[in-house]
């Protein structure tokens, strides 16, 4: 079986199709998957390593671009059609995965002009436009909340959960604290706020430090900063006695999640799903200038829930969270009840679902 799989732009859209691409691989060697995005987004990096042939189309986004940039993405639409349908007459695809981003709408849109079988996967609790459009032509569309389904045709969707890949589920809280240099007696907090960094988070973890100077015995932290912001933060760390290990990137997320007793991080889609499937209690500060405020929105469904915390970016500074990082930490059973439930969200199969939809429609 050949697939395309279409979509891009952020780690949250192309980690969950890298998923499913290595369980198509897994299944059969003979399957075959050619991926479709854009020249700048993270999958022109990130495809490449995974050993899966790119393929790009012209394509941006347009919202949030202004009256000029909402103009000359405008005019890109007809050539990422003439790309989507030159890439799909060349590949042959049995079948079409969107998994959102730019590039996910002219290339799914142009497969079932073409009659290819498509699937389309919805990582968010709140549907973008692009997807709520597309549920209307394609033949199956694969959500990872309940809540989502309201949105598309009742008849063709289906509840598969969030893929995540396989070697986040392989993580080793003993490699763990040897490859980062934590302290196996200490309460860890893994902070992350994205393959890139986030600000507004790092500046509230040193701001947090000066509240929690009668912790700095027993609490130690993992911090991802992202490039922008790691001497700062590293220096924070070190005037004010606090051990952690600051790094810019995490290459081995398994093992900084194996050690962690705690995490603070974005809401995205991808980190939702591994926090899940690794069974992780989290306080959440949601990116606020995602489309839909789609990560408020899956913050709170899990808030709401009890299976993670949430401070808003508005709400969010060094008090506020040196108050919940303290009452989680002098509240073990709260932090357990919430890796309970989060842990019972997970869908460690989705990838294996998605695929059998795939595998359906091509013998229908």
């Amino acid at each position: 079986m050949k697939v395309v799989i279409a979509g891009g732009g952020t780690g949250g859209h192309i980690f969950p199709a890298i998923a499913v691409a290595k369980g198509l691989k897994k299944a059969s060697a003979e399957n075959e998957v050619i991926f479709v995005g854009t020249e700048k987004g993270i999958e022109s990096r990130v495809i490449p390593k995974e050993g899966f042939d790119l393929k790009f189309i012209r394509s941006e986004g347009i919202v949030g671009k202004g009256v000029i940039g909402t103009l000359r993405s405008a005019l890109k639409i007809p050539l990422s059609f003439v790309d989507a349908l030159a890439i799909l007459r060349g590949a042959k695809p049995d079948a079409v995965l969107g998994v959102g981003g730019y590039s996910s709408g002219p290339v799914v849109m142009s497969a079932v002009i073409m009659g290819i079988p498509t699937v389309i996967h919805e990582q968010n609790t709140m549907p973008g436009l692009t997807n709520r459009i597309l549920g209307k032509f394609v033949d199956t569309v694969a959500v990872t909340y309940h809540e989502s389904t309201h949105f598309f045709p009742h008849e063709k969707t289906f509840i598969t959960g969030n893929p995540v890949r396989e070697e986040i589920l392989e993580g080793d809280r003993e490699r763990g604290f040897e490859r980062f240099s934590l302290d196996r007696e200490m309460f860890t907090l893994f902070v992350f706020g994205g393959s890139s960094g986030a600000r507004s988070i790092n500046r509230a973890v040193t701001e947090a430090l000066r509240y929690l100077g009668d912790y700095k015995e027993r609490i130690q932290f993992l911090h991802q900063t992202g490039e922008a912001d790691l001497l700062a933060v590293r220096e924070a760390y070190h005037s004010l006695g606090f051990r952690g290990t600051v790094i810019s990137f995490a290459h081995e997320m398994a093992d900084a999640y194996a050690v962690a007793d705690l995490v603070v991080s974005r809401a995205g889609a991808t980190t939702l799903a591994e926090l899940a499937a690794c069974g992780k209690a989290a306080i959440l500060v949601p990116y606020p200038f995602a489309a839909g405020k789609h990560q408020e929105s899956n913050a709170r469904k899990l808030l709401d829930m009890g299976a993670a915390q949430m401070i808003t970016d508005e709400e969010l500074n060094g008090k506020t969270l040196s108050e919940h990082i303290i009452a989680l930490f002098e509240n073990p059973e709260v932090v357990s009840e919430m890796e309970r439930t989060i842990r019972s969200l997970g869908a460690r199969d989705a990838a294996e679902k998605i695929m059998g939809h795939l595998t359906g429609l091509v013998r229908k």
